[in-house]
């Protein structure tokens, strides 16, 4: 029986996400900061998580790019530069696993 509010019977209509994990970025880095960082690449948003009990980032981050070409430049272009004094690396995002939609 097909259930279109259950992600595994139902066509996933969203495209790939480009994304690219960004890990050992500063405290002080926030969506702003790290999608400036990754400005010349032309990145549409940037995310960074945060500690839900201090308010404080947790040091990972990440970009989510229009295509593949950008998003592999991007990770050969910024992996092992420095951002905010400290070395980051970057790497191609898994794909966000499907969830149950109510």
């Amino acid at each position: 029986m097909s259930a279109p509010w259950w992600d595994s019977d139902w066509k996933d209509r969203s495209g790939p996400e480009y994304r690219a994990f960004v890990s050992n970025l500063p405290y002080s880095t926030n969506e702003g900061s790290l999608k400036d960082a990754f400005s010349s690449y032309a990145p549409l948003n940037a995310d960074v998580a945060y500690d839900p009990d201090t308010g404080r980032s947790r040091g990972i981050g990440f970009v989510q790019f229009d295509d593949k070409k950008s998003m592999d430049n991007a990770i050969q272009g910024m992996n092992g530069q420095q951002v905010g004094g400290r070395t980051i690396s970057v790497s191609e995002a898994n794909q966000r696993p499907r969830r149950w939609r109510a």
